[in-house]
């Protein structure tokens, strides 16, 4: 079994691989993201929408042009401002300690994890304590847990007042390439605009009009894509 409960002595000498992709395990096409980092998501990548067999809104961050293409990750590490938590959480995930309370897991098969003669970034201090890579890990699946409890109550609200529409999107790579988004949906600044006090007013008491705006706002950041893919390839 790969999957064992975290501790400083069984895991003292775990490191993370410094350089990053898929070798690494970082996800491609997109990645799941929440509510609460929108803000900081809206910075770097478009946040679009699809939706689960549950039926529920999932957000995406949109990191290519294609589904095997990642813009963001190389060998020289994260190319953004901001890295999502479901990929900042890296091999960590939350399951059930003895206790049957909630303890933090950790993958020994993820790709993530750096090999001998690997540059990394340890989980522990040498002499006790959590590394800087680990608390950033802890704090990404304290949004992820908090993150996946909000997403009914976002979806029933985006749905009642229409926010989220549909959006087929075409990227022009250049004069002979155009890249077809579809099947996801988005949130555009003209629906936000059209939308009613009452409206406006219960999505700012359930703390989803910022998200919201900053999802509309994101929309900005398809085109940088094309920019990201041709300043690879010169």
């Amino acid at each position: 079994m790969t999957i064992a409960p975290l501790d400083s002595v069984s895991h003292a000498d775990v490191r993370l691989k410094a350089a990053r992709g898929a070798d690494a395990g970082d996800p491609l096409g997109q990645i799941g993201v929440y509510a609460e980092e929108f803000a900081l998501v809206q910075r770097e990548y478009p946040i679009l929408f699809t939706r689960g067999e549950d039926n529920v809104l999932q957000p995406v961050a949109i990191l290519g042009l294609t589904a095997e293409e990642n813009l963001f990750a190389g060998e020289k590490g994260w190319n953004a401002r901001y890295i999502p938590a479901l990929v900042r959480r890296g091999p960590l995930m939350i399951g059930r300690g003895q206790s049957d309370d909630p303890a933090v897991h950790i993958d020994m098969a993820h790709a993530r994890l750096a090999n001998e003669g690997d540059e990394g970034f340890p989980l522990f201090l040498e002499h006790g304590g959590h590394a800087p890579a680990l608390l950033d890990a802890i704090e990404a699946l304290q949004l992820i847990h908090r993150g996946e409890g909000a997403r009914s109550t976002m979806t029933e609200l985006f749905e009642r007042h229409e926010l989220v529409k549909p959006l087929p999107i075409s990227i022009r790579v250049d004069d002979t390439t155009t890249i077809q988004f579809e099947n996801f949906s988005a949130i555009l600044p003209e629906t936000i605009a059209g939308l009613s006090a009452d409206a406006l007013g219960e999505l700012n008491r359930a703390g989803l009009l910022v998200p919201a705006i900053m999802a509309a706002h994101s929309l900005g950041n398809i085109n940088a894509l094309a920019d990201r893919r041709l300043g690879r390839t010169l």
